[in-house]
């Protein structure tokens, strides 16, 4: 290790015991979290981030009461890495995760790996999971193997084969009626909001939607101006308020952070069933703004002034040092954290202290993009996506170059006007590649069948299609 990276290995070590000592809260006081996290809803799918044709009246009063983030990112535009990053507060990239985890696969999360409930459970917290956890879903990599107390839900995406509900590592339904799933879900998670509001709990809440296949309860049909899509997201959006009623009913909303987010962009490939991304470019799969930088909104009423809203760079891997910072654990000691503690940006106006950010690739599994101070290098390429459906943002790009102070939807390529910054930027994502050390080889989420058989017989007897 260099003198320079071990300077900022101290400095980074310090500032972070800094603000333990700071922030904790006594075991008594220490307050409750609530993280609620929609999929693929996008940056233009909630009334405060401008939809017109949505109502999220829950939504919008948690950035009323507390904070919302105009410049919150993912740290992948697809679902597994995304939980990875929140959970560990470390880039994906660490454990190979840069795909999403199928029925079929055969691994998960690292079980080394530290999650959010791991360290919360080391000063008392009950943690729960209720929703989609996606991280695998073998014995070993399921919540309750994980740090988690309680679980139920969809292991993985729910247009996978085989959706089944989950209790714990059993199996509680085989045939599950998606019309029902965000009801049930809310359900789940004020009964655990109830067992245990007498001590301080993690409730980490994964929603199934609005990933399609897209559904809602009767009450909710027809109940948006944006179709079915806008039905699902005004379904979510009661469920946030019947947690948040039951925190009042309890009387411990005042000393309970709620956060409500995306584990990315929306899905555009799937038309009217997908979201918007509104202002930015592109959605889910791409490493333009519109799959990854996504809604965030958070409240703790006690602590946190209301009605802010902040700008600058944040991303799902702080949470992780900042909830330890706020309940007074120690973040793992013996691994690199990517995550920045922001709880002085929470509780002081502060800003965060870090301005640059990385953007991975779901298909290479490499730095796609690059984000320092209001610039941001896209990388070229080269190969389109296949996929069912297709839109512009997909197609073979070269060197792109955005101010996004200046273009928030990154239409002006300066590449060619600042081969200066281009350069420096370039130079930036090697040294970071360089600092990462070593990573986990890529997962095989999905490991190809052998049909070999079925190529010997179209060989022999010609194409029955």
């Amino acid at each position: 290790m260099t003198k320079c990276k071990l300077k900022f290995f101290s400095t980074a070590i310090g500032l972070l015991l800094f603000t333990v000592n700071a922030y904790a809260q006594s075991s008594a006081d220490r307050p409750n979290i609530v993280f609620i996290y929609a999929d693929d809803m996008g940056y233009g799918d909630v009334g405060c981030y401008g939809a017109e044709d949505i109502n999220t009246p829950n939504i919008d009063e948690i950035a009323q009461n507390g904070i919302k983030f105009t410049e919150f990112y993912s740290v992948s535009p697809v679902c597994s890495p995304s939980r990875y990053g929140l959970m560990t507060g470390r880039y994906p990239a660490r454990d190979g995760i840069h795909g999403v985890f199928f029925p079929e696969s055969w691994t998960g999360m690292d079980t080394a790996e530290v999650t959010m409930a791991d360290m919360l459970k080391e000063v008392g917290y009950a943690t729960g999971v209720v929703g989609k956890w996606h991280l695998g879903h073998r014995h070993e990599y399921l919540p309750l193997q994980r740090g988690f107390d309680y679980y139920f839900g969809i292991p993985y995406s729910n247009d996978m084969e085989a959706v089944v509900y989950l209790e714990g590592n059993e199996l509680a339904e085989e045939d599950v009626d998606q019309h029902y799933t965000t009801r049930t879900y809310a359900e789940k998670a004020v009964q655990f909001i109830d067992d245990h509001q007498d001590e301080p709990f993690f409730l980490y809440m994964p929603h199934s939607m609005p990933h399609v296949p897209l559904y809602v309860s009767e009450k909710f049909e027809d109940s948006s101006n944006r179709g079915l899509y806008g039905d699902v997201i005004q379904e979510l959006d009661w469920s946030v308020g019947k947690v948040l009623k039951k925190l009042k009913d309890a009387g411990i909303d005042e000393n309970t952070i709620v956060v409500v987010s995306s584990d990315n962009g929306p899905w555009l490939t799937m038309i009217d069933h997908g979201g918007s991304a509104g202002p930015l470019r592109c959605g889910k799969q791409t490493t333009f703004e519109g799959g990854m930088r996504v809604p965030c909104v958070m409240q703790w009423k006690a602590q946190v002034k209301s009605g802010q809203t902040i700008g600058g760079m944040h991303n799902m891997m702080d949470w992780f040092p900042t909830f330890a910072a706020i309940t007074g654990v120690s973040v793992p000691k013996d691994r690199p954290i990517d995550g920045e503690n922001i709880a002085p940006v929470l509780l002081e106006g502060k800003e965060r202290q870090g301005d640059q950010f990385m953007y991975y690739s779901h298909r290479t599994g490499d730095v796609a993009a690059y984000r320092k101070g209001d610039w941001k290098l896209k990388l070229p390429m080269e190969r389109p996506y296949k996929g069912r459906y297709t839109y512009e943002g997909e197609l073979p790009h070269g060197m792109l170059l955005f101010n996004l102070t200046d273009d928030l939807g990154e239409q002006n390529n300066l590449a060619d006007q600042h081969p200066e910054k281009v350069a420096q930027m370039q130079q930036d994502i090697s040294q970071f590649k360089g600092d990462l050390g070593e990573t986990r080889e890529t997962h095989r989420f999905k490991p190809p069948s052998d049909n070999s058989h079925h190529q010997y017989l179209k060989e022999k007897y010609g194409s029955k299609e």
